[in-house]
């Protein structure tokens, strides 16, 4: 499965990323999650996946200005790359063939 295989939490945080667009920054990350998989996912669990696929190469970052409203503290945004985007569809293609033939559990 090489560098590009993506873990199941890995894959909540790119889809996380992927929908939020530019409003992907690690809080922003945690609430889609919680809200669209009912998962209680913790900032710290966030920050550890982040800079992981961020090393795998499935996400580059930048830092926005401080603003006086955040106390001055910037915030981190994240960008899916093309690379997270193959991995998905892989990951989604490999979930799909184990799926198929169980009717057991999909009827």
């Amino acid at each position: 499965m090489g560098r590009s295989s993506l873990g199941a939490f890995e894959q909540l945080v790119l889809l996380a990323v992927l929908r939020l667009q530019e409003e992907a920054y690690a809080v922003s990350i945690v609430n889609e999650i919680r809200e669209r998989t009912s998962r209680d996912a913790s900032l710290a669990s966030i920050y550890v996946v982040l800079g992981r696929l961020e090393s795998k190469g499935h996400l580059t970052s930048s830092v926005d200005d401080s603003t006086s409203g955040r106390g001055g503290r910037r915030r981190r945004f994240y960008r899916a790359t093309p690379a997270a985007i193959e991995a998905l569809r892989a990951s989604h293609a490999a979930l799909r063939s184990l799926w198929d033939g169980l009717g057991v559990i999909t009827d």
